[in-house]
């Protein structure tokens, strides 16, 4: 059956965490590091988050963002201590105030267009806090987009096949006829698999050779996986 759709997930696919951000509250707490370093310690801490979300734990759970920050901060070396737990608390407050994935993948504007100069419906499905929808609009993403399904809005999380549902339904086709894009893989792959879509994982640093699905290193990547599908 051919493809009609492709779904992005938000975070760490379409809209990036906010690097400067995170390198920021570090230094204030005196953990001089680099932004790059702190980006390759985030894409570890993907991976080891994932076994934890596998046991259903919600991606939106205050808990499961302290742990994530955690993880990132122990990939730079950086020693558990009141610096630290100030810095993850000062974290946890910008982005209940901003959500600290706020930042357009650079290379979204033409990955889209161009997905949808090939004739595809696109999408977004996110386990968000509700602010999905105007990040993407202020970043002048949203017109590229069907729908936007935010899942404090809608009621239901990834990996939850109900959500996948939702979407295809909004767009009247068949799984077979989807594609997904996220960056997680007990969320995003097993999730929209569960509902009959096919899926790509993100994988910017190589860490998931252990999961069986398609990867790819970025969005340009995911994109000509696409494209493949459509020859």
């Amino acid at each position: 059956m051919a493809l009609k759709a492709v779904i992005f997930d938000a975070g760490n696919t379409v809209m990036l965490i906010n690097y400067g951000v995170v390198t920021e509250v570090l230094a204030a707490e005196g953990f001089e590091i680099e932004e790059a370093a702190v980006r390759e310690a985030e894409y570890r801490a993907r991976v080891r988050l994932d076994p934890i979300l596998a046991r259903r734990n919600s991606t939106e759970a205050p808990q499961i963002f302290q742990t994530y920050m955690q993880f990132v901060c122990e990939g730079l070396g950086v020693q558990w201590g009141v610096a630290a737990e100030q810095a993850l608390h000062r974290l946890a407050e910008y982005h209940r105030a901003y959500n600290l994935w706020n930042q357009p993948n650079p290379q979204a504007h033409t990955v889209l267009e161009t997905l949808h100069g090939h004739g595809l419906t696109l999408g977004m499905i996110s386990n968000s806090n509700g602010w999905v929808e105007r990040l993407v609009t202020e970043r002048g993403l949203r017109p590229y987009f069907h729908f936007v399904l935010d899942s404090r809005l809608v009621g239901v999380e990834k990996p939850d096949p109900r959500i996948f549902q939702i979407a295809l339904d909004q767009v009247g086709i068949s799984p077979a006829e989807a594609l997904y894009i996220g960056d997680l893989y007990s969320i995003d792959i097993v999730g929209s698999r569960a509902a009959g879509l096919h899926a790509i994982l993100l994988d910017p640093a190589g860490l998931w050779d252990h999961v069986d699905c398609p990867k790819a290193r970025d969005l340009s990547e995911a994109a000509d996986l696409v494209l493949m599908q459509l020859s």
